[in-house]
């Protein structure tokens, strides 16, 4: 009976194990500042100290072009199941693959006469 649940105590332990050791070993081998001043509380990223946002507007096309992104981007999570049966399938999915890509490739032609890929 165990042994059958054996591989998925040891993923869940390693699942556990893994991060509860990153936490350990951050607190073990953080170089913590001597002297603690303002700057060192400021957040930090990338190498550009942020300082006092200031509100800005984006352009709708930004807003446009990163839904279209995801859109596009999920529909690519859809041909995968497709792909791994394509050859089971036969011709029967090889015409579902094709006609959902031309109905992807009419879409992205829609989109681009639009103009919302434009910046």
């Amino acid at each position: 009976m165990l042994g059958s649940w054996l591989p998925f105590l040891i993923y869940g332990l390693m699942a556990l194990a893994i991060p509860a050791s990153m936490i350990v070993m951050s607190f073990v081998f953080a170089q913590r500042p001597q002297r603690r001043t303002r700057a060192r509380f400021v957040p930090f990223e990338s190498g550009v100290s942020q300082g006092q946002m200031k509100p800005q507007r984006f352009n709708v096309s930004f807003y446009l072009t990163a839904m279209l992104f995801i859109v596009f981007d999920i529909e690519i999570v859809f041909l995968y199941p497709l792909a791994v049966r394509l050859h089971d399938l036969g011709w029967f999915g090889f015409v579902e693959f094709a006609f959902f890509v031309l109905i992807l490739l009419v879409a992205y032609v829609f989109i681009w006469r639009k103009g919302a890929l434009e910046w």
